[in-house]
Protein backbone atom coordinates (compact mmCIF):
# COMPACT_ATOMS: atom_id res chain seq x y z
CA UNK A 1 0.00 0.00 0.00
CA UNK A 2 2.42 2.45 0.60
CA UNK A 3 4.64 1.65 -2.60
CA UNK A 4 1.33 2.26 -4.55
CA UNK A 5 0.91 5.73 -2.29
CA UNK A 6 4.46 6.74 -3.10
CA UNK A 7 4.12 5.73 -6.29
CA UNK A 8 1.10 7.79 -6.81
CA UNK A 9 2.89 10.66 -5.41
CA UNK A 10 5.49 10.67 -7.59
CA UNK A 11 3.44 10.74 -10.54
CA UNK A 12 0.82 13.42 -9.23
CA UNK A 13 4.47 15.36 -8.83
CA UNK A 14 5.77 14.29 -12.03
CA UNK A 15 2.36 15.87 -13.87
CA UNK A 16 2.82 19.16 -12.21
CA UNK A 17 5.86 19.78 -12.97
CA UNK A 18 5.75 18.68 -16.53
CA UNK A 19 2.42 19.90 -17.38
CA UNK A 20 1.68 22.98 -19.55
CA UNK A 21 1.40 26.30 -17.26
CA UNK A 22 -1.77 27.90 -16.83
CA UNK A 23 -3.01 30.40 -19.46
CA UNK A 24 -2.33 34.32 -18.35
CA UNK A 25 -5.76 35.78 -16.83
CA UNK A 26 -6.02 38.78 -18.95
CA UNK A 27 -9.26 41.07 -18.02
CA UNK A 28 -10.43 44.49 -18.35
CA UNK A 29 -13.07 46.67 -17.16
CA UNK A 30 -16.05 46.97 -19.29
CA UNK A 31 -15.78 50.12 -21.89
CA UNK A 32 -14.38 49.92 -25.11
CA UNK A 33 -10.90 50.96 -25.23
CA UNK A 34 -9.91 49.02 -22.03
CA UNK A 35 -11.24 45.42 -23.88
CA UNK A 36 -9.30 46.68 -26.71
CA UNK A 37 -6.20 47.18 -24.35
CA UNK A 38 -6.79 43.97 -22.77
CA UNK A 39 -6.95 42.11 -26.41
CA UNK A 40 -4.04 44.08 -27.82
CA UNK A 41 -2.26 42.47 -25.06
CA UNK A 42 -3.58 39.26 -25.18
CA UNK A 43 -2.20 38.94 -28.72
CA UNK A 44 0.93 40.43 -28.51
CA UNK A 45 1.46 37.60 -26.08
CA UNK A 46 0.08 35.25 -27.63
CA UNK A 47 2.68 35.56 -30.76
CA UNK A 48 4.83 34.76 -28.64
CA UNK A 49 3.84 31.69 -27.32
CA UNK A 50 1.94 32.23 -24.26
CA UNK A 51 -1.44 31.25 -23.98
CA UNK A 52 -4.15 33.41 -22.79
CA UNK A 53 -7.48 33.09 -20.95
CA UNK A 54 -9.32 36.06 -22.01
CA UNK A 55 -11.70 37.83 -18.75
CA UNK A 56 -12.48 40.91 -20.64
CA UNK A 57 -15.33 43.34 -20.44
CA UNK A 58 -15.41 42.32 -16.70
CA UNK A 59 -17.28 44.94 -15.32
CA UNK A 60 -15.69 48.74 -13.43
CA UNK A 61 -12.63 49.68 -11.81
CA UNK A 62 -13.54 48.08 -7.78
CA UNK A 63 -14.81 44.83 -10.07
CA UNK A 64 -11.34 44.53 -11.71
CA UNK A 65 -9.22 45.72 -8.95
CA UNK A 66 -10.95 42.82 -6.51
CA UNK A 67 -10.37 40.17 -9.21
CA UNK A 68 -6.81 41.08 -9.40
CA UNK A 69 -6.26 41.33 -5.67
CA UNK A 70 -8.03 37.88 -4.77
CA UNK A 71 -5.92 36.25 -8.22
CA UNK A 72 -8.63 35.95 -10.34
CA UNK A 73 -6.70 37.97 -12.93
CA UNK A 74 -3.28 37.81 -13.70
CA UNK A 75 -3.32 41.88 -15.20
CA UNK A 76 -5.57 44.29 -16.46
CA UNK A 77 -4.92 47.71 -17.96
CA UNK A 78 -5.73 50.25 -15.58
CA UNK A 79 -5.10 54.39 -15.08
CA UNK A 80 -3.03 55.78 -12.75
CA UNK A 81 -5.22 58.89 -11.62
CA UNK A 82 -8.10 55.99 -11.18
CA UNK A 83 -6.19 54.02 -9.21
CA UNK A 84 -4.86 57.58 -6.90
CA UNK A 85 -8.52 58.67 -6.18
CA UNK A 86 -11.12 55.63 -6.38
CA UNK A 87 -8.79 52.98 -4.97
CA UNK A 88 -6.43 54.70 -2.46
CA UNK A 89 -9.02 57.26 -1.87
CA UNK A 90 -6.88 60.21 -1.81
CA UNK A 91 -7.45 63.26 -3.25
CA UNK A 92 -6.49 64.26 -6.87
CA UNK A 93 -3.44 65.42 -7.44
CA UNK A 94 -2.34 66.74 -10.54
CA UNK A 95 1.59 66.05 -10.67
CA UNK A 96 1.50 62.75 -12.90
CA UNK A 97 5.50 61.42 -11.59
CA UNK A 98 3.97 61.70 -7.97
CA UNK A 99 0.77 60.32 -8.75
CA UNK A 100 1.98 57.27 -10.72
CA UNK A 101 5.20 56.69 -7.81
CA UNK A 102 2.52 56.86 -5.16
CA UNK A 103 0.63 54.38 -6.72
CA UNK A 104 3.53 52.06 -7.80
CA UNK A 105 4.60 52.23 -3.94
CA UNK A 106 1.34 51.71 -2.27
CA UNK A 107 -0.08 48.53 -4.94
CA UNK A 108 3.15 47.17 -3.99
CA UNK A 109 3.07 47.60 -0.45
CA UNK A 110 -0.43 46.58 0.19
CA UNK A 111 -1.39 44.12 -3.02
CA UNK A 112 2.14 42.85 -3.86
CA UNK A 113 0.91 43.88 -7.68
CA UNK A 114 2.96 45.85 -10.16
CA UNK A 115 2.63 48.63 -12.43
CA UNK A 116 3.52 48.46 -16.17
CA UNK A 117 5.76 51.08 -18.06
CA UNK A 118 2.88 54.03 -19.52
CA UNK A 119 1.68 53.02 -22.64
CA UNK A 120 1.93 56.56 -23.99
CA UNK A 121 -0.92 58.58 -23.18
CA UNK A 122 -3.39 59.74 -20.65
CA UNK A 123 -7.30 59.03 -20.77
CA UNK A 124 -8.75 61.41 -18.19
CA UNK A 125 -12.50 62.52 -17.71
CA UNK A 126 -13.91 64.85 -20.15
CA UNK A 127 -17.28 67.02 -19.79
CA UNK A 128 -18.37 66.84 -23.66
CA UNK A 129 -21.28 68.90 -24.82
CA UNK A 130 -23.03 69.02 -28.45
CA UNK A 131 -21.01 71.33 -30.78
CA UNK A 132 -23.87 73.45 -31.68
CA UNK A 133 -24.70 74.64 -27.75
CA UNK A 134 -21.32 75.06 -27.60
CA UNK A 135 -21.37 77.68 -30.42
CA UNK A 136 -24.55 79.14 -29.16
CA UNK A 137 -24.13 79.24 -25.48
CA UNK A 138 -20.39 80.17 -25.70
CA UNK A 139 -18.93 76.96 -23.96
CA UNK A 140 -15.50 76.73 -23.93
CA UNK A 141 -14.19 75.95 -20.37
CA UNK A 142 -15.89 73.95 -17.44
CA UNK A 143 -16.13 77.15 -15.55
CA UNK A 144 -18.98 78.64 -18.30
CA UNK A 145 -21.07 75.75 -17.34
CA UNK A 146 -21.89 78.32 -14.01
CA UNK A 147 -24.37 80.42 -16.49
CA UNK A 148 -26.24 77.59 -17.33
CA UNK A 149 -27.78 75.36 -14.76
CA UNK A 150 -30.63 74.19 -17.43
CA UNK A 151 -28.02 72.07 -18.84
CA UNK A 152 -28.72 68.30 -18.12
CA UNK A 153 -26.11 66.38 -16.97
CA UNK A 154 -25.48 62.33 -17.75
CA UNK A 155 -22.86 60.63 -16.41
CA UNK A 156 -21.60 57.03 -15.88
CA UNK A 157 -22.57 55.47 -12.53
CA UNK A 158 -18.70 55.91 -11.15
CA UNK A 159 -18.43 59.14 -12.18
CA UNK A 160 -21.08 60.08 -9.72
CA UNK A 161 -19.99 58.04 -6.95
CA UNK A 162 -16.13 58.42 -7.15
CA UNK A 163 -14.50 61.25 -4.99
CA UNK A 164 -12.61 62.62 -8.48
CA UNK A 165 -15.84 62.47 -10.43
CA UNK A 166 -19.23 64.39 -9.78
CA UNK A 167 -19.06 65.60 -6.40
CA UNK A 168 -15.77 67.03 -6.43
CA UNK A 169 -16.07 68.44 -9.60
CA UNK A 170 -19.47 70.73 -8.67
CA UNK A 171 -17.53 71.39 -5.35
CA UNK A 172 -14.76 72.62 -7.07
CA UNK A 173 -16.69 74.99 -10.46
CA UNK A 174 -19.68 75.91 -8.06
CA UNK A 175 -21.90 73.95 -10.35
CA UNK A 176 -25.69 73.91 -10.25
CA UNK A 177 -27.67 72.19 -12.67
CA UNK A 178 -31.45 72.23 -12.19
CA UNK A 179 -31.92 68.48 -12.40
CA UNK A 180 -29.76 65.62 -10.86
CA UNK A 181 -27.88 63.93 -13.36
CA UNK A 182 -28.86 61.01 -15.36
CA UNK A 183 -27.33 58.02 -14.21
CA UNK A 184 -26.20 55.51 -17.61
CA UNK A 185 -23.76 53.14 -18.80
CA UNK A 186 -20.42 54.49 -20.61
CA UNK A 187 -22.15 53.28 -23.55
CA UNK A 188 -25.27 55.18 -23.77
CA UNK A 189 -23.42 58.43 -22.65
CA UNK A 190 -22.87 59.70 -26.49
CA UNK A 191 -26.04 58.28 -28.18
CA UNK A 192 -27.90 60.16 -25.30
CA UNK A 193 -25.96 63.28 -25.84
CA UNK A 194 -26.12 63.11 -29.63
CA UNK A 195 -29.94 62.45 -29.12
CA UNK A 196 -30.51 65.20 -26.65
CA UNK A 197 -31.63 63.07 -23.60
CA UNK A 198 -29.01 65.51 -22.20
CA UNK A 199 -26.51 68.30 -22.80
CA UNK A 200 -23.78 67.80 -20.54
CA UNK A 201 -21.77 63.89 -20.48
CA UNK A 202 -18.86 62.98 -18.41
CA UNK A 203 -17.07 61.03 -20.99
CA UNK A 204 -13.37 60.22 -21.17
CA UNK A 205 -10.72 62.20 -23.71
CA UNK A 206 -9.88 59.17 -25.78
CA UNK A 207 -13.34 58.10 -26.63
CA UNK A 208 -13.89 57.80 -30.35
CA UNK A 209 -17.47 58.86 -30.39
CA UNK A 210 -16.46 62.34 -29.07
CA UNK A 211 -15.26 63.55 -33.04
CA UNK A 212 -18.54 61.48 -34.46
CA UNK A 213 -21.11 63.33 -32.95
CA UNK A 214 -19.59 66.40 -33.42
CA UNK A 215 -18.77 66.90 -29.78
CA UNK A 216 -16.83 69.78 -28.13
CA UNK A 217 -14.64 68.82 -24.67
CA UNK A 218 -14.64 71.83 -22.41
CA UNK A 219 -11.58 72.56 -20.84
CA UNK A 220 -10.69 71.82 -17.20
CA UNK A 221 -9.68 74.98 -16.84
CA UNK A 222 -9.18 74.57 -12.47
CA UNK A 223 -7.63 71.86 -13.30
CA UNK A 224 -9.56 69.54 -11.65
CA UNK A 225 -9.04 66.28 -12.70
CA UNK A 226 -5.78 64.45 -11.93
CA UNK A 227 -3.60 62.32 -14.81
CA UNK A 228 -4.44 59.28 -15.89
CA UNK A 229 -1.65 57.55 -17.15
CA UNK A 230 -2.68 53.82 -18.76
CA UNK A 231 -0.67 51.01 -17.95
CA UNK A 232 -0.87 47.60 -16.18
CA UNK A 233 -1.58 46.46 -13.35
CA UNK A 234 0.01 42.89 -12.71
CA UNK A 235 0.32 40.12 -9.85
CA UNK A 236 3.50 40.18 -8.43
CA UNK A 237 4.22 37.06 -8.47
CA UNK A 238 3.26 36.85 -12.40
CA UNK A 239 5.84 39.64 -12.82
CA UNK A 240 8.21 38.00 -10.62
CA UNK A 241 8.17 34.66 -13.02
CA UNK A 242 7.16 35.87 -16.10
CA UNK A 243 9.81 36.70 -18.24
CA UNK A 244 8.20 37.17 -21.91
CA UNK A 245 5.29 38.82 -20.19
CA UNK A 246 7.78 41.86 -18.99
CA UNK A 247 9.29 41.98 -22.36
CA UNK A 248 6.50 42.17 -24.36
CA UNK A 249 5.03 45.15 -21.82
CA UNK A 250 8.42 46.63 -22.02
CA UNK A 251 8.27 46.98 -26.03
CA UNK A 252 4.60 48.35 -25.71
CA UNK A 253 5.73 51.64 -23.56
CA UNK A 254 5.40 54.72 -25.17
CA UNK A 255 3.55 53.43 -28.29
CA UNK A 256 0.26 54.14 -27.75
CA UNK A 257 -0.80 58.60 -27.69
CA UNK A 258 -4.12 60.02 -27.18
CA UNK A 259 -4.55 60.71 -30.73
CA UNK A 260 -3.98 56.77 -31.83
CA UNK A 261 -5.90 55.89 -28.92
CA UNK A 262 -8.74 58.04 -29.93
CA UNK A 263 -8.53 56.73 -33.80
CA UNK A 264 -8.43 53.05 -32.64
CA UNK A 265 -11.50 53.55 -30.28
CA UNK A 266 -13.40 55.20 -33.35
CA UNK A 267 -12.95 52.16 -35.17
CA UNK A 268 -15.10 50.22 -32.83
CA UNK A 269 -17.76 53.24 -31.49
CA UNK A 270 -18.31 54.60 -34.56
CA UNK A 271 -17.10 51.85 -37.07
CA UNK A 272 -18.81 49.18 -35.30
CA UNK A 273 -15.23 46.88 -35.91
CA UNK A 274 -14.66 43.95 -33.69
CA UNK A 275 -11.88 44.77 -31.01
CA UNK A 276 -9.83 41.83 -32.12
CA UNK A 277 -9.66 42.86 -35.38
CA UNK A 278 -8.68 46.45 -34.24
CA UNK A 279 -6.00 45.09 -32.03
CA UNK A 280 -4.69 42.70 -35.15
CA UNK A 281 -4.16 45.99 -37.01
CA UNK A 282 -2.76 47.67 -34.62
CA UNK A 283 0.19 45.15 -33.64
CA UNK A 284 0.45 44.58 -37.11
CA UNK A 285 1.47 48.40 -37.85
CA UNK A 286 3.99 48.52 -34.85
CA UNK A 287 7.72 48.72 -36.23
CA UNK A 288 9.65 46.05 -34.78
Amino acid sequence: MKRATSVLLALLLLASCSGEKRPLRIGSKNFSENVLLGEILAQALEARGTTVDRRLNLGGTFVCHRAVVAGELDLYPEYTGTAFTAILQQKPLNDAGQVRQRVAQEYEKRWDLRWSPSLGFENTFALVVRGDDARRLGLKRISDLVAHPELRPGFGYEFVEREDGYKGLVRTYGLRFAQPPAEMDLGLLYPALASRKVDVAAGNSTDGLIDAIGGVVLEDDRHYFPPYEAAYVVRGVTWRTNAVLREVLGRMAGRLSAVKMRALNARIDRDKRRPEDVAREFLSSLKP
